[in-house]
């Protein structure tokens, strides 16, 4: 782009349980989007494992039609074992109706780590009682601190409560029912379409103003900016169709839908406005890891690009690659993009270049050369018509 202007043995759950939180979403009153955090991909993959339609999730429901409690653990190596006293070794396969049975009796069930079958029923379990709990029920205590000790993923069913819980390190997450789960990520997803839209509007017309060489910081990490808030959006959506399981199919549906293209936008977006001097896998890097309030900075956003840091950064000229404008083009493959942008450095340059100049890219021949004069001709103007009609 040119700038116009010069002590415990570790288990498989422990990593990504040790550091995570459980955020509730909150309207941003600016964008009016909900501001996310980072998900916790091990908690999502637990959830995953409890979602409806799964046997443990059957299981787990039979037991609260049943009105008793249960603590199950579900992960079983030597430092589980040195915890339980009692009860009895199975060593079966796991079904919804043998957990309903075994949970009637006083005591734990350990499970394999992958849930697949049932180790131990009837066990006292007893952690490190240094562990700081936050709970004040017997069971729930116990499972909090299973769950930091060991780093396996505990469940606490309570009778009198009718809940089921999670506890994963310091996480504890609630278990919801379908249809709470199913009405926030209706709202979600409607504010996701209304941006979507919006993100939609930006992009024609950060498009028109490439054809006109017209383009200002502002305008590309405005576009950048969306595409990642977008993102965040379809992020919590996802965690609530993970939780949903099976209830969550035609969501996940609409989801898809919605965000068919954003991540191939985003990155075409850094590409061509990244400035010569930065690290592109860097900069996708840091954009990525950026939260909604940050995003909210765009000065922020484009010093994650590599700008200066500077308040008229954004007012600064730029001319894109090309690289967005090149994807329109169809059946174009990326490698000869990449040699197109190449060859000829910025889009402006590329939009006046003729059929025979392009040619002499190496894997251009007429014909390709005649589709992609053509195509960028037909791209500039709808842009144009859509800018001032």
């Amino acid at each position: 782009m040119r700038t116009l202007e010069a002590t415990r043995r570790p288990s498989p759950w422990r990593e990504v349980a040790s550091t995570a939180r459980r955020a509730r979403p909150a309207d941003h009153p600016a964008l009016g989007v909900p501001v996310v955090s980072k998900p916790d991909e091990g908690l999502r993959a637990t959830l995953a494992t409890m979602a409806p339609g799964t046997a443990l999730r059957d299981g787990l429901e039979r037991i609260l039609r049943g009105r008793t409690g249960a603590l199950i653990v579900v992960g079983c190596n030597s430092l589980v074992e040195d915890l339980c006293t009692g009860g009895f070794e199975l060593d079966i396969e796991f079904s919804a109706t043998r957990l309903r049975e075994l949970c009637k009796m006083d005591g734990a069930v350990v499970l394999t780590t992958d849930g697949s079958r049932i180790v131990r029923a009837g066990v006292h379990l007893m952690p490190d009682p240094s562990i700081f709990s936050n709970e004040s029920g017997t069971r729930h205590r116990t499972a909090e601190r299973v769950a930091i000790q060991t780093g396996y993923p505990v469940i606490s069913v309570s009778q009198s409560m009718h809940t089921i819980g999670l506890y994963m390190g310091d996480i504890h997450h609630l278990l919801e029912p379908s249809t709470q789960i199913l009405s926030r990520a209706n709202q979600a997803l409607a504010t996701l379409e209304r941006y979507k839209q919006r993100l939609d509007e930006v992009a024609g017309s950060l498009s028109s103003l490439e054809i006109e060489d017209l383009v200002t910081v502002r305008d590309a990490v405005t576009v950048l900016q969306r595409l990642e808030m977008a993102r965040h959006i379809a992020d919590e959506v996802e965690g609530h169709v993970i939780e949903l399981g099976t209830d969550g199919r035609l969501l996940a549906l609409q989801l898809d839908e919605l965000m068919a293209g954003v991540d191939a936008d985003r990155e075409l977006i850094v590409r061509d406005y990244l400035p010569d001097d930065a690290d592109y896998p860097k900069a996708l890097n840091t954009v990525d890891e950026m939260s909604s309030p940050e995003l909210l900075d765009l000065i922020a956003v484009a010093r994650s690009l590599g700008y200066p840091n500077s308040t008229d950064v954004l007012d600064r000229r730029v001319s894109p690659r090309g690289y967005r404008m090149l994807a329109k083009v169809p059946r174009l493959p990326e490698a000869v993009i990449e040699r197109v942008v190449g060859h000829f450095g910025a889009l402006p340059e590329l939009l006046g270049v003729t059929v025979e100049e392009l040619q002499d890219v190496d894997g251009v021949g007429p014909g390709r050369a005649q589709s992609i004069r053509e195509s960028l001709t037909r791209l500039a103007e709808v842009s144009i018509l859509d800018r001032y009609l």
